[in-house]
């Protein structure tokens, strides 16, 4: 079956028809979406009727299934996290802040998928922010002082003790009751400008929040540095607002876009199942 690869017009993302997910893919179909996903970063395909057996197998067709760090997998599964929101839930946004899946890993996820099972009629876009055209469009002066950069990643701004949803609110209840820990403290060092090993291209490597220092540089530095940055990264230019639908997957490399979760559904239920790729 060939496979229609329809491009966005953003920044990244592109929609693939001609394929039913919840089938076996030949290694011709795999090669297919390998080869828009390293092109458009962001895919998303409409219309599949999937079990989660379905969605761990279109998974490891890229990469490993591996527990995610903080997120409680879903009953009956290992690797299936629920992103969820009840209808009159008031607590923040899950997620709302631009980020790359897991960054402070050692070897970091290649990629993230999420399959729509309750999808309201309004709202809920995701935002991906396309770091390969961050990179190119910002002054060469900056990437020079990029380039050689080394950034301190940690979890320790959202999933430890004293972090965001370390001290959730006891009066108010939510839907995404992720695993706090000490463990988050920890940090772990990454380039701060990568090249994509499939396409490339060079992008900047995560972002405010799991991102907390520059080796060799203050803090007060350090902070600038990446301010300056956060506003090439997420610049409207270099911005894709994903729309969803029921039924639909998306996945994302987590390589060359940053992504962050919004609101504006309020009053109605909100449930994805989501997978990691592990290299």
């Amino acid at each position: 079956m060939s496979i229609t690869v329809t491009p966005s017009g953003q920044a990244c993302g592109a929609q693939v028809l001609g394929l039913d997910l919840s089938k076996p893919l030949t290694t011709g179909e795999v090669a297919d979406i390998k080869k828009a996903w390293a092109e458009h970063h962001v895919l998303s395909f409409p219309d599949q009727q999937l079990t989660d057996d379905d969605l761990e197998r279109f998974t490891q067709y890229f990469g490993k299934l591996g527990d995610d760090p903080f997120l409680r997998p879903i009953e009956g599964r290992r690797y299936i996290a629920a992103i969820a929101r009840f209808a009159d839930e008031t607590s923040p946004i899950f997620a709302e802040s631009w980020h790359s899946d897991w960054s402070f890993k050692a070897r970091p996820p290649i990629g993230t998928c999420l399959l729509g099972v309750t999808i309201p009629p309004k709202g809920g876009d995701t935002l991906f922010a396309n770091q390969h055209l961050a990179y190119e469009r910002m002054p060469e002066s900056l990437q020079r002082r990029v380039e050689k950069l080394t950034a301190v990643h940690s979890a320790v701004l959202a999933y430890s003790p004293d972090g965001l949803y370390g001290k959730p609110d006891p009066g108010v209840k939510s839907a995404m009751q992720p695993i706090i820990s000490d463990e988050a403290r920890k940090t772990q060092t990454h380039p701060l400008v990568i090249t994509h090993p499939v396409n490339g291209r060079k992008a900047i490597f995560g972002c405010m929040g799991y991102t907390i220092g520059i080796e060799g540089m203050d803090e007060v530095a350090a902070e600038e540095l990446l301010r300056e940055l956060h506003a090439w990264q997420t610049k409207e230019e270099c911005v894709y607002r994903h729309q969803w639908q029921p039924n639909m997957l998306i996945m994302w490399d987590n390589r060359s876009v940053l992504h962050a979760a919004t609101g504006g559904f309020e009053g109605y239920d909100r449930l994805l199942h989501r997978t990691t790729i592990w290299p």
